[in-house]
């Protein structure tokens, strides 16, 4: 029994057994996937087979179509069930950071953008000019996104270029300390450096976060994860070692997806 209840510490998301349904559609069927505290996990596979709801699901963004969602099994993260019925949406996107494969920033400063979430999730607590100009400069420094935009923090944040703006869109999480960030396709919409940046960034946060990443590029997924799951059809296929994976897959069909002869 310790040694369960130490693998279960050392996991930061175990998916257990879930399925889900839009309607009538079942997205996901009986999904296990656990990611480890302080990793970068990749989930790879075809268009529509359930990476995204998966991601999704552990923040319950899904949730939001109201009752054309449903799902079954359990998600825990750090330990918790973030199905339980007692649990606050609210707290749990606290908790669980999301960036979407294009950049949202809202329409205000970066340093507004930077302090939106922590002035949301403040509960009452005051802090003065200076305390704010810190937690600004320290988010974006995280990032590499001080040395930019120091002399120029009243700019409306959706001015910057697309790599700048993704940047800010994960600083804008990082004042909250959230324990797991979520990224569906974060690279997506920028070209090949801004990419490379972005990558080099999520490797930065390692060890600090818990990074679940989805992408389509199968390169990406070697160069800035660890670990890397398989899905196809709403299952999961296979999860190991990102280098195993791809150099020795256990499973058929992810050799053929990663040779390109699907997908």
């Amino acid at each position: 029994m310790a040694d369960a209840t130490t693998a279960a510490k050392d996991l930061a998301i175990d998916v257990r057994g879930v399925s889900l349904w839009y309607g009538t559609f079942q997205a996901l069927y009986e999904v296990n996937l656990e990611v480890k505290r302080g990793s970068i996990t990749a989930l790879i596979g075809p268009s529509g087979c359930g990476k995204s709801t998966l991601l999704r699901s552990v923040n319950r963004i899904n949730e939001r179509l109201g009752s054309y969602v449903r799902t079954t099994g359990s998600i825990h993260v750090l330990q918790h069930d973030v199905l339980a019925e007692d649990v606050e949406p609210a707290r749990l996107r606290k908790e669980v950071g999301m960036v979407f494969q294009r950049p949202n920033p809202l329409p205000l400063s970066v340093r507004d953008n930077v302090l939106f979430a922590h002035k949301l999730h403040r509960t009452g607590q005051r802090y003065t000019r200076a305390q704010e100009d810190g937690i600004v400069e320290e988010a974006l420094s995280t990032v590499l996104l001080w040395d930019e935009v120091k002399d120029d923090l009243d700019r409306k944040a959706t001015t910057l270029s697309l790599e700048a703006q993704q940047k800010l869109c994960i600083a804008r999480l990082l004042p909250v300390k959230p324990s797991v960030i979520l990224m569906d396709e974060p690279t997506s919409a920028l070209d090949p450096a801004a990419t490379e940046a972005l990558e080099e960034l999520i490797w930065e946060l390692r060890g600090d976060y818990t990074i679940l990443i989805v992408t389509h590029n199968m390169a990406q997924a070697r160069r800035a994860s660890e670990e890397t799951a398989f899905m196809l059809l709403g299952r999961m296929v296979e999860h190991g070692p990102t280098e195993e994976l791809f150099l020795r897959p256990h499973d058929q069909q992810t050799a053929d997806y990663i040779e390109g002869r699907y997908g």
